[in-house]
Formats: C-alpha cells, sequence, structure tokens
C-alpha cells in the first residue's frame, strides 16, 4: 500500500458513539478497574507488571477465572501502564498511583476517551506480533536472553505484516468495490498478502504458505477482539486436527465461514485511520469538507467514488442554503487548469442535489462559456421555463468538457466507451467540427475517442481530429 496515493474515503460513525464502544471493550475496561483498584499497597516488578503475589486479587476484581486468569490479569495491568492509566511512583519501592489519563475516562472529551483507547490498543498491537510464550521459553539462553535466531521471528517483519494486513482490510472495508461492512474470509485477506497479484494459479508453495499466514492471523485476531478492533470467526478446531485423527463431526471443506471471518468494528475504522494518518498515509474521511468552502469540496471530493462523494456533498450542502450554495459553486467550478473538467462535472453532480430555489443562481451563469453548458442541462431537467437553446460552439465544448471529466474520475472505463460510441453516432461531422473547440483538453479528449472507439474508421478520423487539435493549439 502506497502512501502517495489517497486511500478511499471512511463514513466514521460519532465520536460519542465510538467512545462509549471503546469504554466497553474488554481491553480497556479491564484496564479502568485495575486501575482503580490500585491502591497504596499494590506493587510492581521492575518491568511494572504487576508482583505475581498479587495477580489473584487482580483476576477476582475483572472477575476472571480459569488457568489463565493470572496472565489475563497481567496483560490489563501492562494496558493500563501503557495507557497512561497507572503510574509508576517509585521504581525502586515498585509503588503506583493513578495516572493522569485515568480521570479522562469519566471527564473527558469522547475525542480523549478515544486517545486512551488509542495507546492502548497500540499494546496489543505490540503483543500480536510476538511468538508464542513456549516459543520464546524454548528460545531463552543460560543467562534468560532470548535467541531471535532459534525462534525464526523478525520482529520487524512481523509488525509489518500485520500493518499489511490490518492495512488491506481497511481497504476492504472502505473501498466502493470491496465488501464494505461484510465479513472478509481469512483466507483471501491472507492471500492478498502472499499471492503476486499477477500470478494465476498460485503453486503448492505459495498455497502453503498462505496457510501458515492464515494460522499467524488466526491467533493475532483472537487477540485484537477484546481490543475492539475486529469481529473475528476464528478458524475451526476441526480443520487444524491432525490428519491421522478422525474429526468428531463431519467437515465442510466448501463452507469458507470455517477458515475464519473478519470484518473491522465501526471501532476499528476509526483506530485503522488514526493509525494510517500517523504514518503519513491520505486517508480522508466523509464530512471533513462540510465547513470548508466549494473549491475545497469540488477538489477534495474529485478523488472519491461517486457514493462517497454524494455524501461528502450531501452533508456540505445540509450546511448551507440552496441559493448562495448553488453560486458558490458555480464560481469555484470555473477555470481552465487539468483539474477543471472534473470541478465542474462534480459541481453539476451537487448543483442535482440542490432544490428549485437555486435557479436563479443557474441563469446567472447561462452565457457564460464555461457554465452555460451544465446551467442549460440543470434547467432543462427541473422543467424551467424560457431556456435558450445552445449555441453549436456550447455544446462541442460541454461535450469536451464532460468526456475530459469522465477520462479524470475513471480513464478507459466501459461507461467512457459508452458515451464516445454514443457520440460519434448522434452527431454527423463530429470530428470535424470538434477540432476547433478551444478547450485546453481537446487534443487529449480527441486522443481518447480514437482509442477508445471499437470502430477503427471512425477511431481514424479521431486519431486525425487530435492531430488537428494539436497542431491548432
Amino acid at each position: 500500500m502506497s502512501d502517495s496515493s489517497p486511500l478511499p474515503p471512511v463514513r466514521l460513525h460519532p465520536e460519542a458513539e465510538l467512545a462509549r464502544d471503546a469504554l466497553s471493550t474488554p481491553l480497556l475496561s479491564r484496564a479502568a478497574r485495575l486501575a482503580r483498584w490500585a491502591g497504596p499497597d499494590t506493587r510492581v516488578d521492575a518491568g511494572g507488571g504487576l508482583v505475581e503475589e498479587q495477580l489473584p486479587a487482580a483476576a477476582e476484581v475483572l472477575g476472571l477465572t480459569g488457568d489463565e486468569a493470572a496472565a489475563y490479569a497481567s496483560e490489563a495491568w501492562r494496558v493500563a501502564v501503557d495507557a497512561g492509566l497507572v503510574e509508576i511512583v517509585d521504581e525502586e519501592e515498585g509503588t503506583v498511583a493513578a495516572g493522569e489519563d485515568l480521570a479522562l475516562l469519566t471527564s473527558g472529551s469522547p475525542h480523549d476517551v478515544l486517545a486512551v483507547w488509542q495507546a492502548a490498543l497500540e499494546t496489543v498491537l505490540a503483543d500480536a506480533g510476538v511468538p508464542d510464550l513456549d516459543d520464546l521459553v524454548d528460545a531463552m539462553g543460560d543467562g534468560g536472553a532470548i535467541d531471535l535466531s532459534q525462534l525464526d521471528w523478525d520482529p520487524e517483519a512481523e509488525a509489518e505484516f500485520l500493518d499489511g494486513v490490518l492495512g488491506n482490510l481497511y481497504l476492504l472495508t472502505v473501498g466502493e468495490e470491496g465488501p464494505g461492512e461484510a465479513p472478509v474470509p481469512l483466507p483471501a485477506l491472507a492471500a492478498s498478502m502472499i499471492v503476486p497479484s499477477d500470478m494465476g494459479e498460485p503453486t503448492n508453495d505459495v498455497l502453503e504458505q498462505v496457510s501458515d499466514a492464515m494460522m499467524r492471523l488466526d491467533d493475532q485476531f483472537r487477540m485484537l477482539e477484546p481490543a475492539g478492533l475486529v469481529e473475528y470467526q476464528p478458524v475451526d478446531e476441526a480443520l487444524m486436527a491432525d490428519a491421522e485423527e478422525e474429526p468428531s463431526a463431519p467437515v465442510d471443506e466448501t463452507d469458507v465461514a470455517r477458515y475464519g471471518m473478519v470484518r473491522l468494528t465501526p471501532l476499528g475504522l476509526y483506530g485503522l485511520r488514526a493509525r494510517l494518518l500517523e504514518a503519513g498515509f491520505t486517508a480522508p474521511a466523509v464530512g471533513e469538507l462540510a465547513d470548508k468552502g466549494a473549491d475545497a469540496l469540488l477538489d477534495g471530493t474529485a478523488v472519491f467514488p461517486p457514493g462517497a462523494a454524494q455524501a461528502e456533498t450531501e452533508q456540505w450542502l445540509t450546511r448551507r442554503q440552496a441559493l448562495p450554495a448553488a453560486r458558490e459553486l458555480l464560481a469555484a467550478a470555473r477555470g481552465s487548469d487539468a483539474g477543471a473538467p472534473l470541478r465542474r462535472l462534480r459541481c453539476q453532480q451537487a448543483l442535482s442535489l440542490v432544490g428549485d430555489e437555486a435557479e436563479p443562481a443557474l441563469r446567472e451563469v447561462l452565457d457564460d462559456p464555461e457554465l452555460g453548458g451544465l446551467a442549460r442541462v440543470w434547467l432543462t431537467e427541473r422543467g424551467a421555463a424560457e431556456v435558450p437553446a445552445p449555441s453549436e460552439a456550447m455544446v462541442y465544448w460541454l461535450t469536451i468538457d464532460t468526456v475530459a471529466a469522465q477520462l479524470a474520475a475513471e480513464g478507459n472505463s466501459e461507461e467512457l466507451r459508452a458515451l464516445v460510441s454514443g457520440l460519434a453516432e448522434q452527431h454527423s461531422g463530429f470530428f470535424a467540427a470538434v477540432w476547433r473547440v478551444e478547450h485546453p483538453a481537446t487534443a487529449e479528449v480527441l486522443e481518447a475517442m480514437g482509442r477508445l472507439h471499437p470502430d477503427k474508421r471512425i477511431a481514424k478520423e479521431a486519431r486525425k481530429a487530435a492531430f488537428k487539435a494539436r497542431s491548432q493549439a
């Protein structure tokens, strides 16, 4: 995933709702309970962890029982320390006190609560990349140091792998072509990190790597679910049974859900976006442009998928009256720079969401060479009276502008191919006239039409017209 191009915009839940979700996660609620439980008699070791004799009492406070109760209590304490809910007062004495951030959970803003949760999340993400405890014990030398070479474990590579997986899950969730809020099969997520995009049929070696990655991710997502980052359906234990053992029940190997299913929660989307922003990615969120000017809206939504662009525009319009909003949009749509055609397309789409009270703004630009065409389209679609017919020059200019915008928005899409085919069929002598249009993108549009049109004869006409346009320019 490159940090040079913007990611698809995400639709986030309100921070107040996300803060309530964060407070109810086992990760943060356990850490907060231990922070409030700690007192003058609480003691920690040199690493800041609870001393062993206090773990049973901590587990009891959390309502934990069973063989792993002490381990879960120890983890919750470490999260409390790392998130600033507990402060080590004296390292030599091992005494503690409530941390400054503990009060934020009850008296801070939703944003404050989410910042504390984010700090707690980082602890769990770091833990998720650490090998199993049994492996660590096996790799421990005589002096108590861990021999990483015995583990076949590279901490940086492990962290990078998990970040990549979470990044892909984020893209699948926010992208309009992805599953959205539906869960993602674990095999598909593992394959997205292992299988090269240009590989046809994966080799046995690659499939084995995918299988190994799935098992790693199964362990990691089990750890991340209590943090509120994901909802996870683990890999069916029957699928991991020894080949020589008979499964206790018939196994349907075609049921993809049995291989693990994961989805980001609304809180998880918020958390991953924050991490992506911190890492230098451009990760927009729908609603960020609502209080900005029309120029920022049109430029910002230029790279948005259609659904997100409409959602952003709707939020922008709800804060404004229709007539002044229309005037502001039209003013921002002017220009002869490379991004202007797409701005005008976004302007046209925004104006389609505005009521009839915006009509005076559209009539004011009927004689504008850049906006007169789209104004006539808007008025005609609304059934307005006395809409003057456009000149032939205006029709051709609007045609070039529309195709240029579609090229910028979608590239060589099927929709654009259909538009190109229709234009040449509807207008006789189209290419003989259109190359004279004084639009900065005329030659580029004609070259694209020559590239996209399925009829070789018409494609050749388009290329000739593009040559004439370049010569004229």
